[in-house]
């Protein structure tokens, strides 16, 4: 029994791997580093944590909706979960092309620094087109339990590290949470190519 138990948490946590791991680079928390403390520089330390409290709630409500009413958005629209991974695959490969080409496209300096807690930063900044695309294709390929424990993970690790952006940046440097980024978006693009091969083989298959 032991080893049945074992195997099972084993099995259970390769499993949640498999969601956590492109949703972390999906949403590159570490990537965002530098234009979330461009967005709220002027701001207090206080003003900053209630804004990132804001911003995260915002992420994580979307990201449940998402989760939820996927399915649903599904057989509305008649569509299957291979026409998802397909579409969703040739986004996100589009997403992560345009990252290591141009730059994450938030980051504009924004006005009015207190009211950006919904947008840009909790959408689409923390979770945005790559983050809410995976989590579509992901729990439909996972289930809701561990899919959205992979979800509310990420996001606490956003809150953590918004809150520590002076200290993570002290040590890497903007170059370097830059360059981490571009890494990313090259995990998500290969990501991004096994989503569209595994879709394209599940639409072909007898």
């Amino acid at each position: 029994m032991p080893r049945l138990h074992n195997g099972l948490m084993a099995a259970y946590f390769q499993e949640f791997l498999l969601v956590f791991i492109p949703l972390f680079v999906a949403i590159d928390a570490i990537g965002v580093l530098p234009v979330f403390w461009n967005l709220t520089s002027s701001l207090t330390k206080k003003e900053r944590n209630v804004l990132i409290t804001q911003a995260s709630l915002t992420a994580l409500a979307i990201s449940v909706l998402f989760l939820f009413a996927g399915q649903a958005l599904f057989q509305f629209l008649g569509i299957n979960e291979n026409d998802f991974r397909i579409a969703g695959g040739i986004l996100l490969l589009i997403i992560s092309i345009v990252d290591i080409a141009f730059g994450h496209p938030s980051s504009r300096k924004t006005e009015g620094e207190r009211h950006i807690g919904v947008v840009p930063i909790g959408i689409p900044l923390i979770m945005g087109p790559a983050a809410l695309t995976t989590i579509l294709v992901q729990v439909d390929m996972r289930g809701y339990p561990v899919t959205l424990f992979a979800v509310v993970l990420n996001i606490l690790i956003v809150w953590i590290m918004f809150r520590k952006t002076h200290l993570i940046l002290k040590v890497t440097g903007e170059a370097g949470s830059r360059a981490l980024g571009k890494v990313m978006a090259l995990f998500l693009a290969a990501i991004a190519v096994m989503m569209i091969r595994v879709g394209l083989t599940g639409m072909l298959a007898p």
